[in-house]
């Protein structure tokens, strides 16, 4: 599992962490019960603090991806679908609501971009 951070981005380094393992999770990169790296490891790889690894796994932990086994270390949840299918939900709304921002400032009508959606969906991706 390759995980990219990047220090120009405005997003936290845990937030970088935290999103790029649920899409390999979401992507099954990350398989159900597959041991995740430890945080000293994935910390040294890195070459940041254990301390922002270790906040990036309690947030998937508390999120319902990944669950810690005292000894073991961490391993990939059992897949809940809903969950899954929430995250998918609000990362569509986040595009949408950019496009939204980039239609009206560009006085692009809702029509249009509907035209352009119904066109792009239809064909295969």
């Amino acid at each position: 599992m390759d995980i990219i951070i990047s220090n120009s981005s405005n997003q936290p380094v845990f937030e970088q962490i935290k999103q790029e393992i649920k899409k390999a999770i979401m992507t099954d990169v990350l398989k159900e019960n597959e041991m995740l790296p430890s945080i000293r490891n994935l910390a040294q790889d890195l070459r940041i603090s254990v301390m922002t690894v270790k906040k990036a796994y309690d947030e998937l932990e508390k999120e319902g991806f990944i669950e810690t086994v005292h000894g073991k270390g961490s391993i990939v949840s059992a897949k809940n679908m809903e969950l899954l299918r929430e995250e998918q939900m609000k990362e569509i709304e986040k595009c949408i609501d950019k496009i939204i921002l980039i239609s009206k400032s560009s006085n692009i009508t809702k029509k249009e971009i509907l035209d352009i959606f119904e066109y792009l969906y239809g064909e295969d991706k």
